[in-house]
């Protein structure tokens, strides 16, 4: 659990949970390939590539001619700088931010932030893309109640006007600060520490938890999964909480293009590959809204699901989770076989759904796929929830799916 909570700490922003997760596949005897180079695949071998510093697919080959692949995403909402960023007010300098995905925003002010992501440097003749994490934290101060009466009882932040943190006294120049970059590509997200609550400790405290709790956990399965059959994926990719539409997300053909490299380096050409993928099966892992203990009427009726629950299997008429009747089948024998225990878990017919990438990521690549992830409250916010129990069911349930045999020949399943 602490590697776990370390890994949230300092994945400030995507660039930094893939180099996290970079490091823990290179400590643990994976090869780095190259998109631009030639890749040599061996049986038996573990492998992994990068998409612009933002997005990582990492691959087990065993026998067998068909892929299990858990994706999840590594942005989380937070503040995006732009160009130029900064404003003197006063004796004051701010910077001028751009929401990132749908926060809720009010959860950042009077909390210490981190400026994260990539800079882009001239080295020589080449432009070099460098992970950058300041090191000092910045804060967007309150107005105070003296001064909006009714701030409790409305509240709705201009991102414009509100949500610009403090740089700092007096004028600052910022390019000299970040050393004279060409471009960059920075993020304000929480830097509040990992922490536990709940009378036995059994609340877990942390930014991020959405969906970095996803990508880790797919990542250590991967590790420590030692399948019998097919080629085991770990795909984290970028920009789902703005629609995935980029060349490292869910809408890009990162996922596919590497799919397919493997196939070709394991001899899988055109009607075999195809095949391959019509016998796989995918996992979209993103987490799931629990029943909040002070509003239980969000939740649906029947299919609700809650922390301490299990694994949540996701489903929506509407397609906004990739769940059907099969793929709900499959995940649920693979746990009931392995003791895992899981929940299903649908919205409110009267709410609208969130989505994630799983959808997205079948129009590129269509596999018979299945929404999971783990209930969470205060989801979006500056510091989430879960329960650490769940945690654990996670790494227990992904490490069984990845050493599980399937035999997929179209709705007909066999599982061992």
């Amino acid at each position: 659990m602490q590697n776990f909570l370390r890994f949230l700490e300092t994945s400030y922003s995507a660039y930094q949970a893939v180099e996290n997760a970079r490091e823990l596949l290179l400590a643990n005897g994976f090869e780095e390939f190259q998109e631009a180079d030639p890749w040599d695949i061996s049986e038996g071998g573990k492998y992994f590539v990068i998409r612009g510093g933002s997005a990582i697919i990492a691959f087990k080959v065993s026998g067998g001619n068909y892929f299990k692949i858990v994706a999840s995403h590594t942005d989380s909402p937070c503040l995006k700088l732009k160009e130029s960023p900064v404003i003197s007010a006063e004796k004051f300098s701010k910077l001028n931010v751009e929401p990132y995905g749908g926060g809720l925003w009010y959860t950042f002010f009077d909390r210490p932030l981190k400026l994260a992501g990539r800079v882009i440097r001239e080295r020589g003749q080449s432009l070099v893309s460098e992970s950058y994490v300041s090191d000092f934290d910045l804060v967007i101060p309150s107005l105070a109640v003296h001064m909006q009466r009714d701030v409790n009882d409305k509240f709705a932040p201009n991102p414009q006007v509100d949500l610009l943190p403090l740089l700092g006294m007096g004028e600052i120049d910022f390019n000299a600060l970040l050393e004279n970059p060409v471009a960059f590509d920075l993020y304000l997200g929480s830097d509040e520490k990992p922490f536990y609550s709940g009378a036995k400790g059994e609340f877990v405290h942390s930014p991020r938890i959405d969906n970095l709790s996803s990508v880790y956990s797919s990542i250590r399965s991967l590790i420590d999964a030692e399948p019998l059959e097919g080629v085991t994926v770990a795909a984290c990719l970028d920009s789902e909480e703005v629609g995935s539409r980029t060349r490292s997300g869910a809408g890009g053909d990162f996922l596919r293009t590497t799919l397919t490299r493997i196939a070709e380096a394991r001899d899988f050409f055109g009607e075999d590959f195809h095949r391959a993928v019509s016998e796989s099966f995918l996992i979209s892992l993103d987490n799931a809204h629990s029943v909040h203990p002070n509003h239980q009427e969000k939740c649906d009726p029947t299919s609700r699901a809650v922390l301490g629950g299990g694994i949540v299997i996701k489903g929506h008429a509407g397609g906004a989770y990739t769940t059907d009747a099969l793929s709900s089948a499959i995940v649920k024998k693979i746990f009931e076989k392995n003791d895992v225990p899981y929940q299903c878990f649908y919205n409110r017919s009267d709410m609208r759904s969130g989505g994630t990438l799983g959808s997205i990521s079948l129009g590129r690549i269509s596999i018979l796929s299945a929404d999971l992830g783990l209930a969470q409250l205060a989801m979006h916010s500056a510091v989430e929830c879960v329960a650490a129990e769940d945690f654990e069911t996670l790494l227990k349930g992904l490490k069984a799916f990845y050493q599980t045999r399937l035999s997929l020949k179209g709705d007909s399943v066999t599982i061992d």
